[in-house]
């Protein structure tokens, strides 16, 4: 057995938080109010009961015995080990949904129909209609079907993880299946819809093969089938084949693997083929989008009874899979490494597409790679949307989060006592959005120390850890440019030191999943050093000082910049002062980025916003002084 169908077997209860929009026009003889099930010690259930949360139903099976359209079977976290067969129905705007709720103590864990110990058939709705279920797992014995749908019609199932394998068949009509793991079981493929079943619609799902050969996913006379965005897992079988009267089916924006272990060469090459599609199940059928892992050494493709051992070749054949991929499925991500084909590169427009991935999380925009899909151009192909590149950084600012001088960030303008905190709220503060921030990097400046000490700057509600993030003697005003993580929205400052102390951040940038920038290091190069002369893009700048209160501007250039981290050092100031580095042409922020004091030379690392290949630095000193600018790397587009 595999690592990953291991996983999927520990796994199967994990729980979706987002399912398939449902329909919310209302029926006029809907009944209202939800049925409680809850079997747990203590829950005072009775099957005799009402279901009411005082006291639930015992089992699922009895509160799918009465409910009518428009209730809500709420299934208590727990183990029912029952056969729950469903021939109640619902009606339009008004299905009988039943909900499983998760543990409570976040661990996500999915409420579960059937037992693997003894007997168990798991789900079965016969010739109902309008009926959904959401958040469950399914686990039966190692013959039996978990999900079966028999001549049913508008059904939706979310985040319904089954342990064996799922039936569409004798006439079912809209069957959605979304979001969920599905295991083949012996003889049996993960997904099976025939019969001549209609509408139905397999998206956002991990499934795994069957033994003795079988597909993972097979549709046999099932014309319309929508198969689109599944990770498919074939250990030297089929990945998805559509066999018999299938016409007119989507095959779109799957990832397909069918080598041994999912990474081996398979002995019986001939039969892990990626995607098949039988001389029955041509017209109208659309394939296309799709990722296939060459590793199983089969052919990707099988047409009409025809082989392809190409993408080219396929489409020069056929027409279809103009836009697949022949690749690995994955990629580690590495510096130099090629990124996985499926990244940022489906098909938005596909039908059956969902706004969410099968986990629930919405799609991310890989900065990484260039967007080839279509819509906006970075949905995955898959059931999981990719997140590996981590967090992005985007430029923001300058702007004074904090200051404790002028109750800036804070209430009062006390200042920070010894072993003092200050919790700030940078979420959704200087342009930074409210929700998805990870970390910051600010501009933290201590000021009018009583005592030598040290700063430490982490993450809010977190334990002090021994690291300082800026240190001080008593009485000096001193920068340092921090990155640090956010938590609940916030960052902690810790004043570790004996006396007290005021503190100033400035916000000059921020990570989160989204954005659109990459960092480009470079060999430190100066790019501006008033000592000397200076050629610029316009003009050359003679050797010269920056006047008190003056403004010195320097060109940055890289293609689509946006920003730029640099080494900015200022010598021979004639007193006390600080220095503003903003983006050019801008209006000059309150903010500081190097504290000085007469005399001295002294060094900080700035992260700043390029506007037109521009950046402004603000002498704010009453006398001249030297500036000297080292490009250490670049933001861009």
């Amino acid at each position: 057995m595999s690592r990953t169908r291991t996983a999927l077997a520990a796994g199967l209860t994990l729980l979706a938080t987002a399912g398939l929009p449902a329909v919310t026009t209302g029926g006029a003889s809907a009944a209202t109010g939800t049925l409680h099930v809850d079997r747990a010690p203590g829950a005072n259930c009775s099957n005799s009961g009402s279901g009411t949360a005082a006291q639930p139903f015992c089992t699922v099976a009895a509160a799918a015995a009465v409910a009518s359209a428009g209730q809500t079977v709420e299934i208590a976290w727990g183990t029912y080990p029952e056969d729950l067969v469903i021939t109640r129905s619902g009606r339009q705007g008004a299905p009988i949904v039943f909900r499983g709720k998760a543990r409570g103590d976040g661990s996500q864990d999915a409420v579960l129909i059937g037992a693997v110990e003894g007997p168990s058939n798991g789900i079965k709705v016969r010739g109902a209609e309008f009926v959904e279920f959401e958040n469950l797992g399914v686990v039966t014995n190692s013959q039996a079907l978990s999900v079966t749908v028999d001549g049913a019609k508008q059904v939706k199932f979310t985040a319904v993880h089954a342990f064996g394998a799922l039936l569409i068949t004798n006439g079912s009509r809209q069957v959605t299946y979304a979001r969920s793991n599905l295991n083949g079981t012996y003889g049996k493929p993960g997904v099976t819809v025939d019969g001549g079943s209609t509408g139905v619609v397999v998206t956002t799902n991990t499934v795994f093969a069957g033994y003795e050969g079988r597909p993972s996913v097979l549709v046999d006379g099932a014309p319309g089938t929508v198969v689109v965005s599944n990770t498919v897992y074939a250990d030297c079988a089929t990945g998805i084949a559509l066999d018999g009267a299938s016409a007119g089916a989507v095959v779109k924006n799957n990832v397909v693997d069918t080598a041994r272990s999912q990474n081996q060469r398979c002995a019986d090459t001939a039969a892990a083929t990626g995607i098949s599609v039988a001389p029955t199940a041509t017209d109208g059928t659309v394939v296309d989008y799709n990722v296939v892992d060459p590793r199983s050494d089969g052919a990707p493709y099988r047409w009409a009874d025809t082989a392809f051992p190409s993408q080219p070749e396929f489409t020069a054949g056929t027409g279809q899979g103009a836009h697949d991929f022949v690749a690995k499925v994955y990629e580690p991500r590495s510096p130099d490494g090629p990124q996985a084909a499926s990244t940022d590169s489906a098909d938005e427009t596909a039908p059956g597409m969902l706004p969410v991935d099968r986990i629930g999380d919405g799609p991310a925009d890989d900065p990484t790679v260039r967007n080839t899909g279509t819509g906006k151009g970075y949905r995955d192909r898959g059931a999981v949307e990719s997140r590996d590149f981590g967090s992005v950084f985007t430029p923001a600012g300058p702007v004074r989060l904090l200051d404790t001088r002028e109750a800036v960030g804070v209430p009062g303008t006390e200042a920070v006592p010894a072993g003092g905190t200050v919790d700030l709220q940078v979420a959704g503060e200087g342009g930074a959005p409210l929700d998805g921030v990870t970390a910051v990097t600010m501009n933290v400046t201590v000021t009018d120390p009583s005592e030598d000490g040290h700063l430490r700057v982490h993450p809010h509600g977190t334990a002090l850890t021994q690291t300082s993030s800026l240190n001080w003697t008593a009485g000096r005003t001193v920068p340092n440019l921090v990155t640090v993580p956010v938590k609940d929205g916030k960052v902690s400052f810790y004043n570790s030191s004996g006396g007290t102390v005021h503190l100033i951040a400035d916000l000059a940038g921020y990570y989160s999943a989204e954005g659109r920038l990459t960092f480009t290091p470079n060999s430190p190069w100066r790019a501006m050093d008033t000592r000397q002369d200076v050629r610029t893009e316009c003009c050359l700048r003679p050797a010269g000082t920056v006047g008190a209160f003056d403004a010195l501007d320097v060109e940055i250039h890289a293609p689509n910049i946006a920003a730029a981290t640099l080494n900015v050092t200022v010598t021979e100031p004639g007193t006390d002062g600080h220095l503003i580095v903003y983006p050019g042409t801008e209006l000059m922020p309150a903010v500081s980025n190097l504290n000085f004091q007469a005399g001295e030379t002294v060094a900080n690392q700035v992260v700043v916003k390029v506007n037109e290949g521009h950046i402004t630095i603000r002498n704010a000193s009453a006398a001249p002084v030297h500036i000297i600018v080292d490009l250490f790397g670049t933001q861009s587009y």
